[in-house]
């Protein structure tokens, strides 16, 4: 991932994030009341926006931090499995989707430590 790349994927993401949350509070909202999945659809929609908002930062600073190239990559495989997973466990409600979840979650968790792990090694930080 390059700056550009970073900064243009975030973007996308984050139009998405208001498109789906749109869709989903007007659109589907009968549905997801009626299966009972519209937490489960507003919690994939948050932490899509969540994570958009920090890889918009990661690309940001990826020029100076280009280890954080890593970070980036790790938060877009994340969104895309986690939120993925719960918009399709939402739509669907066969359950099976909340077993990949947390593999989104695990990719997400991985991008926040390896941002922390660049920042603690990172020499003119630490002066």
């Amino acid at each position: 991932m390059n700056q550009r790349n970073t900064l243009l994927t975030a973007s996308v993401l984050g139009l998405f994030g208001v498109g789906l949350g749109a869709f989903g509070a007007h659109a589907l909202k009968a549905t997801l009341t009626m299966t009972g999945r519209a937490d489960t659809y507003e919690l994939a929609v948050r932490y899509q926006f969540y994570h958009t908002i920090v890889l918009l930062a990661a690309g940001i600073l990826i020029e100076k931090f280009p280890s954080l190239k890593i970070s980036a990559l790790l938060f877009i495989i994340g969104i895309i499995i986690f939120s993925g997973s719960l918009y399709v466990l939402a739509l669907t409600n066969q359950t099976i989707w909340g077993a990949v979840t947390p593999i989104g979650g695990v990719f997400l968790m991985a991008g926040w430590i390896w941002s922390g792990w660049t920042f603690v090694r990172n020499a003119q930080l630490n002066k």
